[in-house]
């Protein structure tokens, strides 16, 4: 019998992600590698996979209502927004399935990763590999002061990539420290 692993959960055990309420996210690219743009003067540079990016994000309202997009910054490896879920799935009433419940953080993330990766193939077949990290980050935003602090975040980390914790030098710095040799 061959032993599954299971990868630990980063979600808070419990929460029903399916729920009103803010939520910050953050999605890294592959590898952390920057596909997106680059930083110039404290300015994000977006190249053609940063528009992708961009607009998958932006559409997002489009193919969930239930959904308003509050700030966002695409940087060179990865994306932060604030998703705003504005009513209360039932989702809890529909039979079990495979994957993220329907309307829930999961499923809006999971197709927003799709749209953009998709789109990425069409118009740079050269580019030939995944362009996501497997999974993706994300808070609970719990009252305003949290809202505020993390909308001041998304805004000014142009200006901060060079201590950021997913610049490609402190990521190279902790898989070093971590012993990870792959890249």
């Amino acid at each position: 019998m061959v032993e599954l692993q299971h990868r630990r959960s980063v979600r808070l055990k419990g929460y029903d992600y399916t729920q009103a309420g803010a939520y910050f996210v953050t999605v890294c690219a592959w590898n952390h590698e920057p596909l997106f743009g680059e930083i110039v003067g404290g300015e994000m540079r977006l190249n053609g996979l940063g528009e992708v990016v961009r607009a998958c994000w932006t559409a997002i309202p489009d193919h969930f209502t239930n959904v308003e997009l509050a700030d966002c910054v695409v940087m060179p490896n990865h994306i932060h927004g604030i998703i705003v879920m504005n009513t209360v799935g039932l989702t809890h009433l529909l039979p079990q399935r495979a994957g993220p419940p329907p309307n829930s953080l999961g499923a809006i993330i999971g197709s927003f990763k799709s749209a953009a990766s998709k789109r990425i193939a069409i118009l740079q077949c050269a580019h030939g590999g995944a362009v996501w990290q497997r999974n993706y980050y994300e808070h609970v935003i719990r009252d305003e002061a949290d809202y505020n602090r993390i909308a001041e975040y998304v805004e000014h980390n142009p200006q901060r990539w060079a201590e950021d914790s997913l610049h490609p030098d402190a990521v190279q710095r902790e898989d070093r420290q971590s012993g990870k040799v792959e890249r």
